[in-house]
């Protein structure tokens, strides 16, 4: 299942539930029955997700039609591998440097000829073996998304060239990260801020390519939707709770009054 590729290809707006700090296969399932999400997204960089907590979600994520997502921290060939053949639809590898990591992140991603991905058809992604290697191995090819987060001096200073880069289906802004790099930290409105997003919505114009963000609010959101990005991780875990608790604490105001 490709669904977030295709969403892009047509224009579409992907919007992403995050997920990391409070795994629950039965809160993908609250997720599900409320809809209108297209993807999950799994944090491994910043939250505590272990393996079996990726397989679990993935099979959760599938039944409601939503594209499983791991994001990565800087990493290795093992762990791009894992995921993918746990089922995951792709992979977010966060920390880039340079368009050459970009490039190594990819080809650790796709099986030969575009990459060196060891072939191993008997996991989930291969549905346990009964996908002949001939139509398994084109087909991850063509599904796997692979997304770049720009968030590093070297990714931004680079990121022409990492847009450019073929099976590099998507760029990530982190605007927590690249505030932090450009010395304005939270600043998210500062016009260091802004012009770092104009030169990635250039550049993946330029490229064909769509981009994503973590919005800071919905005015933010509409600003950047405005310059182009198309993915949206709207939604996270911890978030929601304090949301639902807040919320929680309004409707009952009476009983929460300071004393």
């Amino acid at each position: 299942m490709a669904r977030i590729k295709t969403l892009l290809a047509e224009g579409k707006t992907v919007r992403m539930f995050g997920l990391g700090q409070l795994f629950s296969s039965k809160l993908i399932e609250v997720v599900g029955e409320h809809g209108e999400f297209e993807a999950l997204w799994l944090d491994r960089e910043h939250g505590g997700l272990t393996m079996r907590d990726v397989e679990l979600a993935v099979i959760a994520a599938r039944g409601y039609g939503l594209d499983p997502i791991v994001r990565l921290p800087a990493t290795d060939y093992a762990t791009v591998m894992q995921m993918l053949e746990a089922g995951a639809g792709g992979i977010i590898v966060s920390m880039v440097g340079s368009a050459a990591e970009a490039e190594q992140a990819v080809r650790w991603a796709k099986f030969a000829p575009r990459g060196s991905r060891g072939l191993n058809g008997s996991n989930r992604d291969g549905r346990f073996g009964l996908d002949p290697l001939t139509e398994f191995v084109p087909r991850a090819n063509a599904e796997t998304f692979v997304g770049i987060q720009i968030e590093t001096a070297g990714a931004l200073e680079e990121v022409e060239k990492i847009a450019a880069i073929p099976d590099v289906d998507l760029l990530f802004v982190g605007p927590v990260d690249l505030s932090q790099v450009l010395g304005v930290t939270g600043q998210f409105e500062h016009p260091k801020c802004l012009a770092a997003l104009e030169r990635i919505a250039q550049a993946c114009k330029a490229a064909g390519k769509p981009w994503g963000i973590v919005p800071q609010g919905p005015e933010y959101a509409d600003r950047v939707f405005a310059m182009g990005c198309r993915l949206f991780v709207i939604a996270f875990d911890i978030r929601c709770v304090h949301a639902g608790i807040q919320a929680t604490k309004t409707r009952y105001g009476s009983f929460f009054k300071p004393a």
